[in-house]
């Protein structure tokens, strides 16, 4: 029996100007499941997200959430449906881990509400699957690159949704907190069942940590397909990814990409 997905882009399109960014784009996030969207600079998926997150507002298409079109939601409405973590952040040099995650609860809180037995339960929880719990007084300015990423996920996950979308997690991070990063995020999806969105710029990682792809080529999603979503074999479905069309090479079925780069096993 076929699932509803929990978000489908049908037909959108948008501009900068007269520019096209997107082109009549259409595709299904499957609930439960981590789908990557991969493509070069400029080739859309930066756009494609905002409009996915409700950053940005296209004029031509329409995305549901659920079945209910987003633009029918609030902005707290959406929140406490999806969560998102961006590319960029930034915090007060002075604010601890601790309080910085409690933001998390803002879209199920009232003004100058106190705090919950639920709001304390979800922060905990949010500190305890990122192992964050023992820096939890610590200013967030004073942790490494990889932990501050943490706890920016901790935050989201305070939001208590179903779905998590996440620009570019490994964006400045060196490799060994990048592989963490994407560990963590294939955990929570794996042992929470949080369905995940992102974007990523590296292919061999976005097919290792991915159950699905989705591939930009102006401004049109020109490829996608299946994985293995982080079998730990390290084996790789054949004939489900061509990066070919999203000018990367293309990967043949010995597991190699036609410009000679070994994937990852």
């Amino acid at each position: 029996m076929q699932t509803k997905p929990a978000m489908e882009v049908r037909n959108l399109s948008f501009s900068y100007g007269k520019q096209k960014v997107l082109k009549d784009v259409s595709l299904k996030i499957e609930e439960g499941k981590i789908t990557t969207i991969l493509g070069a600079n400029g080739c859309g998926k930066s756009t494609l997200f905002s409009l996915m997150t409700k950053n940005k507002y296209s004029r031509k298409g329409n995305i549901f959430l659920n079945g209910k079109n987003v633009l029918k939601l609030s902005l707290k409405e959406f929140a406490r449906k999806v969560a998102i973590v961006q590319q960029y952040n930034t915090s007060s040099d002075d604010i601890t881990v601790e309080r910085l995650i409690a933001f998390g609860r803002t879209p199920h809180r009232k003004m100058m509400q106190a705090k919950t037995e639920e709001d304390e339960r979800l922060v905990e929880w949010a500190m305890e699957v990122t192992n964050l719990t023992e820096y939890r007084d610590r200013a967030v300015q004073k942790l490494s690159g990889g932990q501050r990423q943490r706890v920016w996920i901790a935050m989201a996950l305070a939001q208590n949704t179903r779905i998590l979308f996440l620009d570019e997690p490994t964006t400045y991070l060196d490799i060994r907190y990048q592989i963490e990063t994407l560990e963590l995020i294939r955990k929570l999806n794996r042992e929470y069942q949080i369905t995940i969105v992102m974007v990523l710029h590296d292919i061999n990682q976005a097919i290792y940590f991915s159950d699905r792809l989705v591939g930009l080529k102006d401004g049109q999603g020109r490829c996608g397909g299946s994985t293995t979503g982080g079998d730990h074999s390290g084996q790789y479905r054949r004939s489900v990814w061509n990066p070919a069309a999203c000018g990367r090479g293309r990967r043949t079925e010995d597991g190699h990409d036609s410009v000679g780069e070994k994937a990852i096993e």
